[in-house]
């Protein structure tokens, strides 16, 4: 590994112990399933999550959880070679999401949005049954913005996503140790690790979710004429000022007496 290498490593592994800390994403005892999509996100979650189970100060285990949808073309048996290259135990699930989503979707619309929920469906049960109290996604900071101008552009919203929240099945914790690493650190970090990137070949993937494509190019325009917008955007969701927004129930809570 080369020194620039070894820095980018270092960067990011610290930025993941960073929210580990900050947000008490990792705890004694904890068995956590580890989303692993065969993208590059999900691959450097994997590995950071191990590298620092090998030296952190509390026990914990990890189990990689891949989904097979059923798209044709899918490759999940690179994802299983390479995750038993590792050595972190894993599990490939097969499914017939694939058929739901043709069947079920409207014309026109994303497949996108149906398959993260099918998907995330059965990683929450999957968590629950290999016993796993928590489910680590590989959400990078670029998603958290994104996520953020979307919903107030489109949604009407002011909300992003969270590092650390409760399933809605009330049993799984959901973390997303990545939220202080940006995009552009993973992509080549991914490239010097040789990480056997698989599509996930869904028809429509790369051309249907224009919306949040919209907001990348958006911040990449904004990046130009400050560098640090990203990164300010991520303090802002650390920086409520509820005194200073509109919701009717934050305006009663902070009335004046």
């Amino acid at each position: 590994m080369t020194a620039v290498e070894e820095r980018l490593y270092k960067r990011i592994k610290n930025g993941v112990g960073r929210a580990i800390a900050d947000f008490n994403l990792i705890e004694e005892g904890d068995r956590i399933a580890v989303a692993v999509s065969g993208g590059k996100d999900s691959y450097t979650l994997l590995q950071m999550l191990e590298a620092l189970r090998r030296r952190a100060p509390v026990k914990y285990e990890l189990l990689a959880l891949t989904i097979d949808s059923g798209y044709p073309g899918f490759r999940a048996d690179i994802i299983a070679a390479h995750l038993q290259a590792t050595g972190v135990p894993y599990h490939v699930e097969k499914t017939n999401h694939f058929e739901i989503i043709t069947e079920k979707r409207r014309p026109g619309s994303s497949y996108c949005s149906i398959c993260a929920r099918l998907k995330r469906g059965v990683l929450y049960t999957l968590a629950q049954q290999f016993g796993c109290n928590k489910l680590a996604l590989g959400h990078h900071l670029d998603d958290f913005i994104e996520t953020l101008l979307l919903n107030q552009f489109y949604v009407g919203s002011l909300k992003a996503m969270a590092p650390r929240m409760l399933a809605d099945n009330g049993a799984t914790v959901v973390i997303r140790p990545l939220v202080y690493v940006e995009e552009q650190e993973i992509i080549p970090f991914a490239q010097q690790s040789g990480f056997p990137v698989v599509c996930c070949c869904c028809p429509v993937c790369g051309t249907a979710d224009l919306q949040r494509q919209r907001m990348k190019k958006l911040l990449a325009e904004l990046e130009r004429e400050n560098p640090s917008v990203k990164r300010s955007l991520l303090r802002a969701l650390a920086n409520v000022q509820p005194r200073h927004l509109l919701d009717r129930e934050l305006q009663q809570v902070c009335a004046v007496p």
